[in-house]
């Protein structure tokens, strides 16, 4: 199975998984770091390689960032060079965690694993745009 995991700045990796959990149950192969205000660059690197050690029995690593080009997601890709098999995605939401971690049943590719998320991603992203109701009268019809 291919490995996840969910990092950002504050309580991102950590909020997101509490959210997975709720929708989806317990992951597996599964690792969340956070990047707290307390943190250096150095602590988060530390937390980042503990998470991978942690996986390292996985297929690939899949790191799911909050932002591209921030600092966990540029750690994620120094320590990416790295190690084989290790994709990194910044822009993470929730719908796309979700399906990354059910879609790992099926797919043991990590690069499509990661192209599956950035569409997932994308695809999710929606707009609620109000449309009023015309009640009245139809133009042709004579009313009561």
């Amino acid at each position: 199975m291919i490995g996840i995991i969910v990092t950002g700045h504050g309580n991102f990796g950590s909020g997101l998984t509490s959210s997975l959990k709720l929708i989806a149950g317990e992951p597996t192969d599964y690792q969340y770091v956070d990047f707290l205000s307390e943190y250096s660059v150095e602590d988060l690197e530390r937390e980042l390689n503990k998470a991978i050690d942690a996986l390292k029995d996985c297929d690939g690593i899949l790191v799911l960032s909050d932002l591209g080009g921030g600092s966990p997601f540029k750690t994620s890709v120094v320590l990416s060079m790295q190690h084989e098999n290790m994709e990194v995605i910044g822009g993470t939401n929730l719908p796309m965690l979700i399906e990354m971690s059910m879609a790992r049943n099926f797919v043991t590719d990590v690069k499509a694993l990661a192209d599956m998320a950035v569409n997932t991603g994308k695809d999710q992203v929606v707009r609620y745009v109000f449309q009023a109701v015309n009640n009245g009268p139809a133009d042709d019809e004579d009313g009561i």
